[in-house]
This record gives structure tokens, sequence and C-alpha cells, in this order.
């Protein structure tokens, strides 16, 4: 017997197929679009793709409590971060990575930075430069007939910084005349105190910054400065400004750093593999896509249609996030792909069943999908753990590979317990008797 509320549910089912369908395209175009406009978000390729320099850092981090590890990586990061893009580096990528329990090294602490289409090492390892000293001295008084002003050391040093930014006053009178270029120092928890101390106490004496040793601002403390955010003002114009905040922000270095190891891709090879990566999914999804039309016929086309739309999906959520793409992440991506074709088939095959027992087709797909459900959710929950697992405690390449597979994970349930879901309920009516349209594994004759 068929359902006498099919009519209502029926509109509603194709409707919303129609929905998705449109979504789907309109997804696609969004992603084919944006990658043919020069001003567009264009997919972002990881090193291994299109070339350049891999460096591994070792951080000193015996002078830190343990505690205080974690913060002064993430801050060495953030500086490394902003002194690649000082010189223009294109999408820099730049982690901090922790060494397995297992690993001989007592360096646990690396920094891996990733210059993507900078393939002359000399060239990037200038980049990154070696550690600078930045530091902070009160200015003393000459002794006897010497002109040279004395340096007292005052334990302040490029440990604390944060970050030096660039900005500009906007009135006239207090800071100084408007649009004067203003130089701020942001220090750390532990800076803050310092410098709270330093500046109530030498108020009117003159604190010069040293980088490397070389002297490159010595403003005069007006007032104690207790925020923990310093304010250079100076007959200066924005160049030199700007300088200036280059100067701090290469110096903010919270430990120092040794260069562990180096390596090159070149373009050539990047662009080979990232070529043979798309011709091996192409070939693939073909493949599939014929096998998913011969077996299933219409229901094939719909998992075919399904399937579109999931690449759409996770193609725009590689440009929204963005995720970096590297040889790992399509292995990731094609791994995932698998899985919502494994989906799909557990559905076909629980419908096959369904239709075999002499259910109507709208009755046969609802409880298909009712015993599909629980093995799809439980796989691609193991799956969700493994990935989860190898993002936590895998190196770069590792997470790479993890975190497109679980997205694609993610992605695949949806598309097939909403989208193919959807589409097959719009199906009834249609195909109802109709076994031509049909395999024969659907056929209700056993």
């Amino acid at each position: 017997m068929k359902d006498t509320s099919n009519g209502m549910n029926l509109t509603v089912f194709r409707s919303w197929a129609v929905i998705l369908l449109l979504c789907g395209v309109g997804i696609a175009w969004h992603v084919y679009s944006s990658e043919q406009d020069v001003d567009g978000r264009h997919f972002k390729y990881g090193l291994d793709l299109i070339g350049g320099s891999h460096l591994v850092y070792e951080a000193d981090t015996s002078r830190l409590e343990q505690y205080e590890v974690d913060e002064a990586m993430s801050a060495l990061r953030d500086v490394i971060e902003r002194r690649t893009n000082l010189f223009g580096v294109a999408e820099p990528l730049v982690q901090v990575e922790k060494a397995s329990v297992l690993s001989e090294s007592d360096k646990t602490e690396r920094l891996i930075v990733e210059l993507p289409g900078i393939t002359d090492l000399n060239e990037a390892i200038a980049l990154i430069g070696a550690t600078p000293s930045l530091e902070f001295k009160l200015v003393g008084e000459p002794v006897g007939t010497s002109t040279e002003p004395l340096y007292v050391e005052t334990g302040l040093t490029g440990r604390y910084l944060t970050k030096a930014r660039l900005e500009f006053s906007g009135t006239q009178g207090g800071m100084g005349f408007a649009n004067e270029p203003l130089v701020m120092v942001d220090f750390n928890a532990e800076g803050k105190e310092m410098f709270a101390n330093i500046t109530g106490e030498n108020v009117g004496r003159q604190l010069a910054i040293f980088l490397d040793g070389q002297l490159i601002s010595d403003p005069v403390i007006r007032e104690a400065i207790r925020g923990g955010t310093a304010v250079i003002i100076g007959w200066f114009d924005s160049n030199e400004a700007k300088e200036l905040v280059r100067n701090l922000n290469i110096g903010a270095l919270p430990v120092p750093i040794e260069l562990a190891s180096t390596q090159t891709v070149g373009a050539t090879l990047g662009a080979e593999i990232l070529e043979k990566g798309v011709r091996a999914g192409m070939v693939g999804l073909v493949i599939v896509f014929v096998f998913m039309l011969v077996w299933y016929r219409l229901p094939g086309l719909v998992a075919t249609l399904a399937l579109a739309i999931y690449l759409s999906l996770m193609l725009a959520i590689f440009k929204l996030i963005p995720v970096t793409i590297t040889a790992a992440g399509i292995a990731g991506f094609l791994l995932s792909i698998g899985m919502a074709v494994d989906a799909n088939i557990l559905i076909f095959e629980r419908l096959k069943e369904e239709l075999k027992k002499g259910s109507a087709y709208a009755d046969a797909v609802k409880d298909g999908f009712a015993r599909a459900w629980p093995p799809i959710r439980d796989g691609n929950f193991t799956s969700l753990i493994s990935a989860t697992i190898l993002f936590w405690f895998g190196t770069s390449i590792v997470q790479g590979f993890a975190l497109v597979f679980g997205l694609g994970i993610l992605a695949s349930m949806f598309t097939a317990i909403t989208v193919t879901r959807t589409f097959l309920l719009a199906l009834a009516g249609i195909v109802d008797g109709k076994e031509a349209l049909l395999s024969s594994g659907f056929s209700k004759r056993t």
C-alpha cells in the first residue's frame, strides 16, 4: 500500500531536491569563478605542490619553566610569522611541532617554517635571519670629560616584547600633532611588570633600545607606564616609524633558536605532484561514477549527483577556511571520497533488500536509510576518532592529511544522509513499477 500523505510529502521532497541541486551548482560555480578571478580567493597550496623552502629550527627552552614553554613557543611562532610577512613572503606557514615521546633528542621544541615560492635556500635563511638581540637600557650620565653616555642594563629584552605596531595620533595636543606616527610596543605579563618598575623609577631619563648592539631609538620616559603598552613618539616620518616597528618585531624572539635542517622543493616537482594527484582523482571519480550508473542505474545517478555536490562542498571549504592543500591532504581527500561512496552503497544495498521484501518504493527508502544509518554512523565515527588522534599527535604532514580526511568524513555524512536521501525520496512515484530504471540488484525477485 502507498502512503496516503505521499502527495504533500512528495512535493516537499522534490522541492528540497531542486533546492539542494541548485545550491550544489551554485557552490560549484563559485569555486570555479573564484579560481579564475585574479582577485578571488584561490586555493592555498602547500610547499610540496608549488615548491619553496622548508626550514626546521630548534628552540632552546632550557631557561624556561615548564609552564612557560607553550606560551613562549606560541609567541616565537607569531614573531617568525610576522618577520616572514614583513619581507613579502606569500602565504608562509609557521608552526610549532613537538617531537615524539619516543624521540631520543632532548630538544623537544621545534619550529617549522615553510616559505612557498622561495626556492633559494640562502634567501630563505636570510629572511628568517639569525637570532637578533633586542635590549632596553637606561641612558646614564657621562663620566669625567667623556661625551659618551653610559648605558645601564635593565634586564628587559625582546623576550618580554609581544609585538610592535604602527599607529597614527588622531588629535592635536596630548599625544602630539594629528596623524603623527606612533610606535606602540606591547609587553607580555612579566614584561609589563618590569616595564612599569623601570618607567616608574626613571621618569625623565632616556630608555635606549639596542638591536644587535646597535642603538635604534632612545625615547625619553615621560611618565610611569603600567598598562603594558609603551608609546614611542619622535620626530620621525612614517617610513622611519615602520622601520623601527620592523626592527622591534625582528628582535622580539622570546627564546633563542638554531637552524637544525633545511630542505628545498623545486616548483617543477611540486607541479608534477599536483598534476598527478588531480589526474588520479579524476580517473578514480570517473570509474566510480561509471560503476554506480551501471550497477545501480537511476539510484546510481542519484549517488553521482550527491558525490558531485560533496566535491563542490569540500572545495568550497578548502577556500573558506582556508585549507592548505598538500600531497598528503589530497590523499586524505581521495580517501574521504571512498567513504562517501561506501555510505551510498550501504544505503542502496539496504534499499535493495527492502524492495525484495515487497515494500513500496517510498517505504523501502525510509526503512533502508534507517537500517543503513547505524553502520554508516559507526564507521564514520571511528574514522573521525582516528583523524582526531592523527591531527593531535602527528607531525605537520600527518596533520594535513588528518584535517582534510576529517572534514571529508563530516561532509560525506551530510551528503549521504541528507542529499542522497532527499533525492531518492523525490523519485517516489517515478520509479514505482518501473524496474527498467533500476539494476537487477534492485529487483524484488530473489
